[in-house]
């Protein structure tokens, strides 16, 4: 699993023209589900993301984390994140999970969020949506949970 993790000062989600996520400021993070995916890789990629220090301490050193800040998080599905783009000029999709499966590892990993940290907020999967956010800093981080890569 991909997660793309931005720290935001604030940030929403709407689906045909309505609102159905906000947060003020945490983290939004963008979620692909790969192929290969297991809730083995769902566990991996929550626990960091509410573990990844990004936010800053009292000496302004990125020390913290969501979950010391009592943050705000923001899960939206994103398959794209899972292209290949090593060749050409038209991303391949061979590596993100299919349709049903991706829905499914999303809403475990989901799921596990909610049972871990209050407050989570998320994007629609399968919709067409429309996310605003203020990246602050701009921070942004890649983070990839699978058993290819660590």
């Amino acid at each position: 699993m991909i997660g793309l993790l931005q720290r935001v000062t604030g940030a929403s989600v709407a689906v045909a023209e309505n609102e159905v996520a906000r947060i003020g400021s945490g983290l939004l993070v963008l979620v692909a589900v790969e192929h290969d995916d297991t809730s083995a890789e769902a566990g991996r990629l929550l626990e960091r993301l509410l573990n990844y220090r990004v936010f800053a301490d009292a000496e302004g050193r990125m020390n913290l984390s969501v979950t010391d800040v009592n943050g705000g998080l923001l899960l939206v599905p994103q398959f794209t994140l899972a292209a290949d783009t090593k060749k050409g000029l038209r991303p391949g999709f061979s590596t993100a999970a299919p349709p049903e499966e991706g829905r499914r590892l999303f809403e475990e990993f989901l799921g596990l969020a909610r049972q871990r940290f209050p407050g989570v907020q998320a994007g629609r999967f399968g919709a067409h949506m429309r996310v605003s956010l203020v990246n602050d800093g701009p921070v942004t981080f890649w983070i990839q949970a699978s058993r290819h890569r660590a």
